[in-house]
């Protein structure tokens, strides 16, 4: 499997740091590595009002939300995705083939979930890139979920949004309670707009969409799974628990940090 590029995140407090990328090289790749610069945070072009732009999608479907995001963003846009399911993906690429694609192989991927990233290139032919952790940094796994989420998942996307403008999320109100008020377009902590285009899109809408176009679904949620992270951090929830609270199991944590 071909993919656009793996990246190597290599964090410094520097905001001019390098990071690793693989040019068109598979997964399991060995190839030499180009070394690039991280640009600056860049500086976004005016958009409407937030609460107008809001207003405006709170009942649109999520692919007239991403139509304006790709209008609106163009090669400056990316989407984000952990693979429990193809359906951001399938809507986004119904706009723009060529919207690239960022997966944050977090080393502790489930092999199922590895498996619907293979099986989504096979179909899609993704403009992908995957961000790795710097393999020479010490494993924060003993430090604590935390710790661990941080160095192999918010360092990650920090590094895979640099030099972009906006982002794609398939946050949705509906995986939890504390997800119950989350916007649609929103400013995240980098001053970067993030699109939620499935924030408010009903379950039974996305249900239907998800039947309708044969979306890939990771195959553990028919294994008593109702939310995929990584395997170390990830059990079956108890019946009628909180969908997501298997996520960090045998802890108080809801968020890994991506959305927050």
């Amino acid at each position: 499997m071909l993919i656009h590029g793996v990246g190597v995140c290599r964090l410094n407090p520097n905001p001019d740091h390098t990071y690793r990328i693989y040019q068109d090289s598979p997964m399991t790749t060995t190839a030499t590595p180009v070394l690039l610069t991280r640009r600056s945070a860049p500086t976004h072009p005016a958009i409407p009002d937030l609460d107008r732009l809001n207003d405006r999608f709170e009942s649109a479907h999520p692919v007239e939300i991403i139509r304006w995001a790709v209008s609106m963003f163009g090669d400056s846009l990316c989407l984000t995705t952990s693979f429990q399911d193809t359906l951001l993906v399938d809507l986004a690429v119904s706009v723009d083939p060529e919207v690239e694609v960022v997966f944050l192989d977090t080393g502790f991927h489930f092999a199922e979930t590895l498996d619907v990233l293979r099986r989504a290139q096979a179909r899609y032919s993704l403009h992908l890139r995957v961000e790795r952790p710097d393999p020479d940094a010490a494993d924060v796994w003993a430090s604590g979920q935390e710790a661990c989420c941080k160095a192999r998942k918010v360092d990650l996307l920090d590094c895979a949004l640099a030099g972009k403008v906006a982002w794609l999320s398939g946050l949705r109100r509906d995986d939890s309670g504390a997800r119950a008020s989350a916007p649609i377009v929103e400013v995240d902590r980098r001053g970067l707009i993030k699109v939620n285009p499935m924030a408010a899109w009903p379950a039974d809408d996305a249900d239907t969409y998800v039947r309708d176009h044969d979306v890939i679904r990771n195959p553990l949620f028919a294994d008593g799974y109702t939310s995929v992270g990584c395997w170390p951090c990830t059990e079956r929830p108890a019946p009628g628990a909180d969908p997501r609270s298997g996520r960090w199991a045998g802890s108080t944590r809801t968020e890994c940090g991506l959305h927050l």
